[in-house]
């Protein structure tokens, strides 16, 4: 029964009270001056002469009793934040109090939403309105405002709209173009600070019977900034309902002067011309438009107004448009510090880059070569993917390298990468030519690897040599490999025509550091192999190899020459 008495009071209010917030749940935006507040015809039925207002906000499940301060103020039937902060969500109410008893008047739960920094409005704090075209409507501002003076202003989809400053926005007759987000903004003077409430309606207006168009120039009048010789183009575009209108006219205006026509030849074309009209139809509604096109602006066209009219039925409509010079701004600092940043960072990230690449060229390769697996040996027609020469001496033989080019060498590559080696020793049967078969298998091979050492060259085998190296440095048919096998202090005993190999194409070997499979030495002789897919197998060290002597056991008949090339 009380809370039906309360509700009576309510709906009968005198209209000259303030609105006070009548829903239980309350959106609000924050840094925007707000309050809530009763009905003071809520407390007569409380008979007391002496009583207390109290306003308590419920804190962790308790009743907290508010305490003013300069930001937030209770004045009787009033609580009032100057302005609401997100802290300030919560639910509130305000009681009776008689010193014996406590009356709750009423509760709210407050939520202070955050401000979109991107737009003038939060699209959940917004009411919708839907009417239909050819009425007349009112869109109202909440009276938010202490005085009637508090200035206000009207704005759509965020642009100040039509210099707008009454309490209530009128529409006489409405049209589809006048859809969109209305928000009236009032200022507050409080205390020698300025303050401000938003209000946001979204319109929608729907279509209706045709009669319901009326004509009228889309936009309202306004003002472009732009700069001295910069292009620009203006756009007029007037809506005359649901039936075209063929006396309808529209064109441009400059200072009350008829601009020249546009001739569609743009070196001929004036520095201000005005294009064709065009006529649209968009669904069962009808346009039309026409450009006003300006080559360079001058600072003349800024004291210029150009104006569209639209003439149709005996009626006009004007649109006035102006130019204006746009505001030079410095760089938020925000991008500036970045700017720098980047412009600091970018040459030493380009370098970081590049001395990575360089020093680990050879890695970058060989995993690029098993990435895409690829294969530069398909289809060029050779046998053997390199032919390796070595020392051999019958009469003061050299072990540890022939260990290396016999065992240790095609152990490696062909076992545990797959590459086909071709050792005269091993793969080449006895009774032939000698120089002949080298020629024929140098030729069958894409690398030549020589494996060098004091001992290397003979008066005998300097023929076989040169001859070799005359097909891969002058025929080109065949790349060369040196491993520098024991350390060399010169090259003084080798050919003229080795010294014109490139430093980059020799590997020297390191004894037991090198004999790793993943090791620098065989990183850098695959580099230089040619790419083919492999199945890795690799056992870490030579000592896992289990090198025996089948398959790599040199013949020991043609010891009548020192080298095999």
């Amino acid at each position: 029964m009380t809370l039906m008495i309360f509700f009576l009071m309510f709906i009968t209010e005198s209209a000259t009270e303030k609105l006070c917030p009548l829903r239980a749940s309350i959106d609000v935006l924050e840094g925007e001056y707000f309050f809530l507040c009763y009905l003071e015809s809520m407390q007569e039925h409380f008979q007391e002469e002496a009583y207390t207002i109290n306003w308590y906000k419920e804190n962790a499940g308790k009743q907290q009793l508010i305490k003013e301060t300069d930001r937030i103020v209770s004045q009787m039937n009033f609580l009032e934040f100057w302005p609401a902060e997100l802290s300030d969500s919560g639910n509130y109410f305000v009681t009776h109090s008689n010193g014996k008893q406590n009356f709750t008047i009423q509760k709210w739960t407050l939520n202070v939403l955050e401000r979109n920094k991107s737009s003038c409005f939060n699209k959940n704090h917004l009411t919708t309105e839907i009417k239909n075209a050819g009425t007349g409507h009112s869109l109202k501002c909440s009276d938010l405002s202490v005085n009637e003076n508090d200035s206000i202003t009207w704005y759509k989809d965020c642009k100040n709209y039509d210099n707008e400053t009454e309490r209530e926005l009128d529409f006489k007759t409405l049209t589809l173009q006048h859809s969109g987000i209305y928000t009236c903004k009032i200022l507050i003077s409080h205390e020698g600070k300025i303050y401000h409430s938003t209000n946001t309606i979204k319109l929608v207006v729907e279509e209706d019977a045709p009669e319901a168009g009326a004509l009228e120039i889309v936009g309202h009048n306004e003002e472009i900034e732009t700069e001295i010789g910069k292009e620009e183009i203006l756009n007029c575009t007037g809506f005359l309902g649901y039936y075209m209108r063929e006396d309808a006219s529209l064109y441009w205006l400059i200072n009350q002067k008829f601009p020249e026509k546009c001739t569609g030849i743009p070196e001929n074309e004036p520095s201000i011309c005005e294009e064709e009209l065009k006529k649209l139809k968009l669904g069962n509604k009808f346009y039309v438009t026409t450009l006003l096109r300006i080559k360079k602006v001058t600072d003349e066209d800024m004291h210029r107004n150009f104006t569209c009219m639209l003439q149709a039925d005996e009626r006009t409509q004007i649109k006035i448009v102006k130019l204006k010079k746009g505001n030079t701004r410095d760089l938020p600092m925000h991008i500036f510090t970045t700017g720098m940043v980047l412009a600091v960072l970018f040459p030493c990230v380009a370098v970081a880059v590049v001395f990575v690449c360089v020093m680990f060229r050879v890695d970058l390769v060989l995993f690029y070569r098993n990435i895409c697996r690829r294969d530069d040996t398909a289809g060029d027609g050779k046998e053997y993917d390199a032919f390796v020469s070595y020392l051999k001496d019958c009469v003061s033989p050299t072990e540890e390298e022939r260990e290396f080019a016999l065992k240790i060498l095609p152990m490696i590559l062909e076992e545990n990468f797959g590459y086909k080696l071709c050792i005269f020793e091993r793969d080449v049967s006895p009774g032939g030519a000698v120089v002949d078969d080298i020629h024929s298998f140098i030729d069958k091979s894409r690398r030549l690897i020589i494996i060098l050492s004091q001992n290397y060259v003979s008066d005998q085998a300097i023929y076989e040599l040169e001859s070799g190296l005359h097909k891969a440095l002058v025929e080109r048919k065949t790349k060369i490999i040196l491993i520098e096998y024991m350390p060399m202090s010169d090259y003084n005993f080798l050919p003229e025509s080795l010294s014109l190999l490139p430093s980059k194409r020799v590997v020297k070997w390191k004894k037991e550091k090198s004999l790793p499979v993943n090791s620098r030495f065989w990183k850098n002789l695959r580099y230089l192999m040619p790419a083919k897919p492999t199945k890795i197998n690799t056992k870490g060290h030579y000592n896992n190899l289990h090198v025996g002597s089948e398959g790599a056991e040199p013949r020991t008949e043609g010891c009548d020459f020192n080298v095999v090339v």
